[in-house]
């Protein structure tokens, strides 16, 4: 801000010191004592009143570059209110404006998130509970395959051990079979039998 203050001052200042110097110029020969200490008050004025007008011109820019810096690093509430009624009133109030602008924007932009956010939860929650359904159903599922595969494997070594009881009644009957076999008296052959042939 000393470098906006500086170029507003400095002309001024210099203008002061031009219209000193063509004074003196005009009316050198003539000049007194006392018109020396009025000139070195009336540059000690001059240099003030420069100073004073680039600071009074340069006060509400700072302040609208304080407020727009604000504005840029998010702060949405930032506004400038100036009590001139010149150019630099209506750069504040344009400068108000685009910040309402951008609040309003950015407060419809959290309510829209927080509205896909709800309808996102509630589609998730929604999958979420198919997903349980569909896993519970597996479990389920699970649990039953693998009392089938139990009962299949008891039935398994029952099948096992009827083949075995079976061989082994088998082996029994041919046993039995060869032992019958050894006590059957041989057999004549009949009369008729005899004659048929």
């Amino acid at each position: 801000m000393i470098k906006l203050t500086s170029k507003i001052a400095l002309p001024i200042i210099l203008a002061g010191l031009f219209a000193i110097a063509v004074f003196i110029a005009i009316d050198y020969e003539k000049l007194e004592p006392s018109f020396y200490i009025i000139l070195i008050l009336f540059i000690i004025y001059v240099f003030f009143f420069g100073f004073a007008v680039g600071q009074n011109l340069a006060s509400p820019v700072k302040k609208l570059l304080d407020r727009a810096t604000e504005l840029s690093k998010g702060n949405l509430s930032s506004r400038v209110y100036l009590e001139t009624k010149d150019e630099l009133a209506e750069l504040a109030r344009v400068f108000n404006k685009i910040a309402d602008e951008l609040q309003e924007s950015h407060a419809q932009e959290e309510n829209t998130e927080k509205s896909v956010d709800i309808k996102v939860r509630a589609r998730t929650q929604a999958l979420e509970e198919t997903i349980n359904a569909l896993d519970q159903k597996i479990k389920n599922r699970t649990i039953e395959l693998e009392r089938l595969i139990t009962k299949s494997g008891d039935l398994e070594r029952r099948a096992k051990i009827r083949e075995t009881e079976t061989i082994e009644l088998k082996q029994e009957l041919n046993n039995l079979k060869s032992k019958i076999g050894r006590y059957k008296p041989s057999k004549e052959p009949n009369s008729k039998n005899a004659r048929a042939s």
